[in-house]
């Protein structure tokens, strides 16, 4: 009976922390409340804080290649020039990421400027890498580490209303972005996100093993939301203010994990989590 008793612990035990491997934290562009957003170091520093997920966003510069960055231009909240000069409003209007080619905009520092919103993050000189450079340095470093290899939740920053201008047709994104997924052998620790639905369609068509997710910030129903997407993605990341035990219970039914952005907090965290969220994404993964 006592061997019946220790066995079912152990069992308990072991349901327990599987349950917990289930709850991802997803650190937001690396990490961005603690270090500059969508740089290595930010990734390194998001390993060391404990992520399952890394989050980084994609863009594409003038000669094809696949870079990592939020802003389709070079904002001037983050950004000084190769000079070290600031930039003006009118001037990030014209230094259009797509426009320029990537040896250019490796010139640019998005690192060492102070931003306002985020008064915890070091700053230090740091540059807009390849999607490819960051995959390689942030594999290199968890391997040294010991690490598991990490897990990428990657973003396809495109919109229906700039193609031509920011980005290139949807079909050419989706193709660069999955050739080096491909190549870095990705895609059983990966997702692709989005909040244009047309790459989701086409990799959801065209690569039906990659796990898809579609980004949200809408007041919009998730019925609606699944309607425009057009199929039932594995993961639905929605704005967290949105997020209610109702939405939560319909993308269980589904069999949906649902992931909201971006929760900065330790009160939301928690209330957010209360909820019986798959995860949750935050610029300050140190409070997960």
């Amino acid at each position: 009976m006592k061997r019946v008793s220790v066995i079912l612990l152990m069992l308990s035990i072991a349901a327990g922390a599987s349950s917990q491997k289930q709850f991802l934290k997803e650190g937001h562009r690396g990490c961005r409340g603690l270090m500059p957003e969508n740089t290595i170091p930010a990734m390194k520093k998001g390993l060391d804080l404990g992520v399952d997920v890394l989050e980084i966003d994609l863009v594409i510069s003038k000669d094809k290649k696949v870079l990592v960055s939020h802003d389709a231009v070079m904002n001037s909240e983050i950004s000084l020039k190769p000079s070290g000069d600031t930039i003006s409003k009118e001037e990030q209007r014209k230094l259009i990421l797509y426009g320029m080619n990537y040896a250019e905009i490796r010139k640019y520092d998005v690192g060492s400027k102070h931003h306002h919103e985020f008064p915890q993050q070091q700053n230090f000189p740091a540059y807009k890498p390849l999607f490819a450079e960051l995959i390689d340095s942030t594999d290199a470093y968890a391997r040294q580490k010991g690490m598991k290899p990490p897990s990428y939740n990657i973003e396809i920053k495109s919109n229906p209303a700039t193609d031509g201008i920011n980005q290139p047709p949807p079909q050419e994104f989706v193709d660069l972005v999955v050739a080096i997924c491909k190549s870095k052998d990705l895609f059983k620790r990966m997702n692709i996100q989005s909040f244009d639905p047309r790459p989701l369609q086409l990799i959801h068509k065209q690569y039906p093993d990659i796990v898809l997710s579609y980004l949200t910030m809408n007041s919009k129903s998730i019925e609606e939301n699944l309607t425009t997407l057009g199929f039932k993605p594995n993961i639905y990341s929605p704005n967290y203010k949105t997020v209610t035990k109702e939405s939560v219970k319909y993308c269980h039914d589904n069999g949906i994990k649902i992931l909201p952005w971006t929760i900065n907090t330790k009160e939301e965290i928690e209330a957010i989590r209360s909820l019986g969220v798959d995860g949750i994404i935050s610029d300050y993964p140190n409070l997960l």
